[in-house]
């Protein structure tokens, strides 16, 4: 009985020609999802929700206006205990998940998630670094494809300005002047990729009160420049010793200048109080599209750059110990 149900869905969709020429739907088929379980459709980009859905023996039927397409999404339960990241286009849409999992779902009608299934069955189990390698051979071959768009936008910080600006070069104009293209084009824009041994590179932001703060205000300090978010485990589980290393070293010249990769402000504001961080931070709230990131090349976090008070970096990644060998190799 279901699978009639679920084939009669099916040839509806098909049967509307004109609809899955014109308007996005998607209709499903899940396997051991209870009745009355609720299915959101999340736009990844903006972290917004675009429609809901109640599964009914174990079949559902969406059918909503869409953002600009092609657009990628989750379908999830309320928990993500089932979800599934999926490209939508303005068509006719089949997820059926009667023979798999709901995360590998078998997903019909878009080209664009065809193309990306395609590309991330062939790479899915293999090591990160020959992943990279065929993800920049994909955004090479595939230049006027949104995905190609999306994956640059990701690894632009990981496989450097120069290359990222070669791949950049050859996307169509669509591609450009989509959302990940103006995102990559950012990030070309502003990063300067500074090393150690280069003098650091100035910018201005936020303060917790809304001041402006610039990192040349901490002249002739040593400063360590830190990048971490309320949301990054590895920051939080560093403060502590951060913490010790800042009464050691502040009464002898040594600074920290935080800056937050957060979106939300109140996230931000509450992990400084509750970590007990006392030195300078700011943020812009753009997330890891914040500017000093792009600047600095920072690809994840925590990262940081000792600055010395000349300007000269002289260390990067310092944590712990090896952070303070250097800084009483300098101040003491």
């Amino acid at each position: 009985m279901k699978n009639i149900i679920f084939a009669i869905l099916i040839l509806t969709v098909v049967s509307c020609g004109k609809k899955a020429k014109n308007e996005f739907s998607l209709t499903g088929r899940t396997n051991g999802i209870e009745n009355g379980t609720v299915l959101y459709l999340d736009n990844i980009s903006t972290k917004e929700i675009i429609d809901s859905v109640s599964v009914q023996n174990n079949s559902f039927s969406l059918s909503t206006k869409l953002p600009k397409t092609p657009v990628q999404v989750v379908l999830r339960t309320k928990d993500f205990s089932h979800y599934r990241n999926l490209w939508l286009e303005n068509t006719a849409m089949i997820f059926d998940q009667s023979q798999s999992d709901f995360r590998n779902a078998s997903v019909t009608g878009s080209q664009t998630e065809s193309l990306s299934q395609s590309l991330y069955q062939k790479i899915g189990t293999l090591p990160y670094e020959e992943r990279l390698e065929k993800e920049m051979e994909f955004v090479k071959n595939n230049p006027n494809s949104i995905i190609s768009a999306n994956i640059l936008s990701v690894y632009s910080t990981t496989w450097g300005k120069e290359k990222t600006k070669e791949l950049f070069d050859q996307f169509s104009p669509e591609n450009k002047n989509s959302d990940y293209g103006k995102k990559i084009s950012k990030y070309i824009e502003l990063n300067k990729d500074p090393k150690v041994g280069d003098q650091f590179v100035d910018f201005e932001m936020q303060d917790v009160n809304g001041k402006t703060k610039k990192l040349s205000d901490l002249k002739r300090k040593t400063v360590l420049l830190e990048f971490w978010a309320s949301w990054c485990g590895p920051c939080r589980q560093e403060n502590p010793n951060l913490i010790k290393t800042y009464k050691e070293f502040n009464p002898k010249g040594f600074e920290i200048f935080a800056v937050s990769l957060d979106e939300d402000k109140d996230s931000w504001l509450k992990a400084i109080e509750n970590d007990s961080l006392t030195w300078e931070h700011v943020s812009d709230l753009k997330g890891q599209a914040n500017e000093a990131s792009l600047i600095y090349g920072v690809n994840e976090i925590p990262d940081n750059f000792l600055i010395s008070e000349n300007g000269e970096i002289i260390g990067r990644y310092l944590r712990g110990e090896k952070l303070n060998e250097k800084l009483r190799e300098i101040l003491d």
